[in-house]
Order: structure tokens, then sequence, then C-alpha cells
């Protein structure tokens, strides 16, 4: 079934909806423009779409991706990619994880793309029949997947192995979004060693199909790099990957990115509480004044971290702040609403704009001592993803 797509916030019928996302798919088009001003004009984007497109819905901002020019994709197991090719992706699917070999066949039915994570693994995937799709991963220094540069005989026997058609060749920069010295100097050797395997892959005669190493802070922060492809994450979500970043507030011409996403639900109860009570589980909260309480439709199985509880976390309602109280239930929380005009069926805002007021993903991010892309990506599957332009 298609997911309905509305013209606009306002149309959002919210009615049935107990905890819910919306994702703007506009900010998407603003952001994948001002990547694009980062990069050279030459390089192409590969939509990051794994773990639900960082809880956002992957079919559904692939397919807006690939609507806008995006010919690339990226996931992280077969399950995800199977999902997107189901979906209409048409698009090249970069499986950036592992994948079985004996489903090698799914591979090649569904037209994917396979990191083939060291020689050994592609060797594998060779011996069986058909031909399948493979970009060959670097280990620059990561110590994740890929071969090192020390293992340059492996690396070129990739390239001349039976069965594997090689699309390209990539690695991953581990500490790129860090301002440390020590991470700079560790991320340029990584650059060296990616670099010192291409230049020997091509002294050499062999055709490396499409370069990338570039991910979010790559982007951003080592503008200077010139490869062929280039795969923004987080920065497609327009939020920093760590909360108490920076680094997307200073970009060149005042550029800014912007979040598509905001995390709503409803008021369930409303009622007071007297000094001397209690509110929610372990008696963690005990009211010292005569307080006005929701129970708001939201908890833990929906994504949102019980780590936050009894942080003085803020929620909007009506365009006011309130403040969660005691510990963070499994589908429910309660928040202080004294002195807010506030009714059963009222809506709640944990990320986004309410009024005047707006909450960033970073609020959470911090008292869940997590990073964004953490606390996008876990939004549960009960949280309904509602879209709009």
């Amino acid at each position: 079934m298609e997911t309905k797509i509305y013209n606009s916030q306002a149309e959002i019928d919210t009615s049935k909806l107990r905890a819910w996302v919306e994702i703007d798919l506009s900010k998407f088009k603003h952001n994948i423009e001002v990547i694009k001003e980062l990069l050279h004009d030459d390089v192409q984007i590969v939509g990051v779409v794994k773990a639900n497109a960082y809880g956002h819905g992957d079919v559904v901002v692939a397919k807006y991706f690939e609507s806008l020019g995006i010919k690339y994709f990226a996931v992280a197991c077969i399950e995800e990619a199977i999902k997107l090719r189901e979906g209409g992706i048409k698009g090249d699917i970069i499986i950036l994880g592992w994948t079985p070999s004996c489903q090698k066949d799914d591979l090649i039915k569904y037209d994917l793309c396979q990191t083939l994570a060291n020689e050994a693994y592609a060797e594998e995937l060779s011996k069986l029949p058909g031909t399948v799709r493979g970009y060959v991963k670097l280990n620059t220094g990561m110590n994740r997947l890929g071969e090192p540069k020390e293992h340059m005989d492996l690396i070129e026997k990739i390239y001349t192995l039976d069965n594997i058609k090689v699309e390209g060749i990539f690695s991953h920069l581990s500490r790129s979004d860090s301002k440390l010295e020590a991470d700079i100097v560790f991320t340029k050797q990584q650059i060296a060693n990616f670099d010192y395997v291409i230049n020997k892959l091509k002294a050499d005669g062999f055709e490396l199909g499409n370069v990338h190493l570039q991910n979010s802070y790559g982007i951003v922060t080592y503008r200077d790099l010139h490869y062929d492809l280039a795969r923004p994450g987080i920065i497609l979500y327009g939020v920093p990957s760590d909360p108490l970043d920076d680094a997307l507030d200073n970009l060149p011409n005042g550029m800014k990115f912007e979040a598509p996403l905001s995390l709503r639900c409803k008021v369930a109860m409303v009622k007071d509480v007297t000094p001397g009570q209690s509110v929610g589980y372990g008696n963690n909260f005990t009211a010292t004044e005569t307080i006005k309480v929701a129970t708001v439709t939201i908890g833990y199985a929906d994504g949102l971290s019980r780590l936050v509880s009894k942080k003085d976390m803020k929620v909007l309602v009506n365009g006011k702040y309130a403040r969660q109280i005691g510990n963070v239930c499994m589908d429910q929380m309660m928040i202080d609403v004294s002195g807010i005009d506030v009714k059963e069926g009222d809506t709640v805002t944990l990320i986004g704009q309410d009024g005047d007021n707006y909450l960033s993903v970073n609020q959470i991010s911090l008292l869940s001592n997590t990073i964004t892309n953490e606390t996008l990506s876990v939004i549960g599957e009960r949280v309904k993803r509602v879209y709009h332009l």
C-alpha cells in the first residue's frame, strides 16, 4: 500500500494517532542541495538509508531521494536492501555490512551490490555460481571490515576473481567528526592509506569502478577530498551526530542543514497530584506541592530511552514547555503541566516545533548519553510515520 504524502503539515489527521513522527520531505531536498554545495560538481551522492533511514522510513525516503536524482543507496544488510527493491527503488543499492554467502542468489536476484569485506569472503562468493556485484572494502584504520594496504596482493586478487563484478572500492572514516589534533592526524592517515591503495591499483592497471571515502563529516570537514561518490548519513537527516558538536553550524556561506523529523504523542489523562503523592514506577518522584500531571502516550518501547527519566526533560504542550517527571514507562510517561491549559487528546511534542518554541533531537541524545544517530534510529515500529511536503 502506497504511503500517503500530505501536501502540508496542516493536512495531517492526527485523530487516530497515539505516537508518531512527522517527516517534512522538503527538508531532505534542502539538505541534499547543501551537501552538493560542499562536494565537487562531479561527485554523486549515495543516500544512506540504513536503519529504516535513521528512523525516518526507508522506502518513502529513498523514493523521495530517487525523485531528486539520487542514483545510489546504502543499507546495512540484505533484508534492508530487499525491502527497498521490493518497494520500487531502481538505483544501485550497496549493502555495507556482511551477507551470508548462502544468500548469493538473492544478491543476484535483487541486483544488489555486496560489500566484499575481505579477500576470503570474496573468494567464498566467487566459488558459488552466478555473478554478483561487489564493492571492495579497505581497512584504512577503523579495523571493522576490509583489507589493509599491507595486503595489496589480496586486494588486487579480489579484482581478478571469477563470478565477481567489482563496481567500486571504498573505506570509512572513523574519527572525521572530531576536532582533536590526534584524531585529525589519524583521519589524515586514513586518507593517505586509502589513496595509497587507489594509486597502486591504478598503477597496476586495474579498473577501480566507483571510489568513495567521505561519510557525513568527511563531507563537512574534509571538503578538499575528491572521489567519485560520497556517502552522507546523519547530515541527510539534518542533525549533528554528537549533540554538542557545532560543526554543522559553521558551514560556508551561512548554509544550514534542516531536521525533517518531529516526534509527537498525545495526552491520555490529566489529573492533580497533591503533596506527598508519588508518580510512576519506583516512587522516584514525590510531589512537594499540588501539581497538574498529564500522562502521555509514548514510552521506552517506542524508542524513548528510559535514561531520560528524572532529568527534567522538556516537552512542548500547546506551545509551552512542560517537564518529564518520574520514570519513563514502557508505553507511557508523565509530565508536569502545571500552569498550562491542557486537555486529554492534546498533542505533546518531544522533537520539533510547537508554536514559537522548538526542541531538537539533541536534548534526548544528551540526556540519554548517546549520539543522535541512535536516538533517531531506535524510534520504534509502532510510532507511525507520516509525511508531508
